[in-house]
């Protein structure tokens, strides 16, 4: 069975980090030609308040491999987990299973399970025998693109 890694970067506290403001257009981006109106710009945005909605709950983890690149999430990302947060049935969730982390979607019928986004990944069967335990829900996935 192939495996994904999850690597535990540290807690995501928004005092910790000074306001990180980036300007925000109004306009949407299209996949074609620039929109005549982007000179328009609003209010500046913090990345911080904009991806963290509870700081004290929300955790760091770098992905290794590629279990889940059909929801976009690749070798590399960055995941924003808030541990705080219910998992409900086809939530995207950090998990411990008998000590390893793994990045899967929760499905809660017919079976519990634990389903890749990668046809290559066999579902993870969750039983009463298993060491499992649902470590937070993805928020928010971050690429670097260059």
């Amino acid at each position: 069975e192939k495996s994904m890694k999850l690597k535990y970067l540290g807690t995501m506290l928004t005092d910790d980090y000074p306001p990180f403001e980036i300007p925000y257009f109004q306009d949407m981006v299209a996949a074609g030609f620039p929109s005549p109106a982007s000179d328009f710009m609003e209010n500046p945005i913090d990345l911080n308040q904009y991806l963290v909605k509870n700081g004290v709950a929300t955790f760091l983890f770098r992905v290794s491999g590629t279990s889940m690149i059909e929801a976009l999430i690749d070798d590399g990302s960055l995941l924003l987990v808030d541990c705080s947060m219910q998992a409900i049935h086809n939530s995207i969730v950090v998990a411990k299973i008998h000590g390893d982390l793994v990045c899967r979607r929760l499905c809660l019928r017919p079976k519990y399970c634990l389903i890749a986004e990668n046809k290559e990944y066999q579902p993870i069967y969750l039983n009463p025998d298993m060491e499992f335990e649902i470590m937070g829900v993805v928020t928010a996935v971050i690429h670097q693109f260059a």
